[in-house]
């Protein structure tokens, strides 16, 4: 069976459940390096920031197929749209390794990177701000946990993302009942 012919399959249970799951992990993820910031105390880097955007991305989107996939929406939409979760979770993928690999020292990470902001602009003291608040070098881990950096667990929850979504994207829409 050609792609495009299991692209146009309709769609079932299997992709009600690709694509809530994949919107649980992708709060869970995201949630998750906002607790460690607003809880732990992380102040993340540029490239932490960044890998965030994805996720930002993504959430909406996983939340709109899951609405479609529930609602035996066109198949077209519903698989499009965990396609394109696939796609946006295989860049998040990318974004997880760089960083991680600018951490290993493997290659120079951006020039901008200790250029995060962190101010709290209520206060009306800037220049205090600034002169208290260091932001973490990219190349720098805050922390590990098994080894592995906050950015290799992003790589390693993009890629576990990815690979539900391209599978769901193009599996067959299985019917319960």
């Amino acid at each position: 069976m050609a792609v495009t012919d299991r692209f146009a399959r309709p769609t079932g249970t299997r992709q009600t459940m690709t694509a809530s799951f994949l919107l649980a992990g992708m709060i869970v993820t995201v949630g998750g390096a906002l607790l460690f910031q607003y809880v732990g105390g992380y102040i993340p880097c540029a490239l932490c920031l960044k890998e965030r955007i994805p996720y930002y991305v993504g959430i909406p989107i996983a939340l709109i197929a899951a609405v479609t996939a529930a609602g035996r929406a066109p198949a077209l939409l519903t698989r499009g749209l965990i396609l394109l979760i696939g796609l946006i979770m295989l860049y998040s993928l990318y974004l997880g390794v760089y960083h991680a690999g600018v951490e290993w020292h493997f290659w120079a990470g951006p020039t901008d990177c200790a250029s995060v902001g962190g101010a709290n602009l209520a206060t009306g003291d800037l220049l205090g701000d600034l002169d208290r608040i260091h932001p973490p070098s990219c190349d720098a881990a805050a922390g590990r946990f098994l080894g592995i950096s906050f950015a290799g667990w992003n790589a390693v929850a993009s890629a576990i993302l990815a690979a539900v979504a391209l599978r769901g994207a193009f599996a067959k829409g299985s019917r319960l009942g």
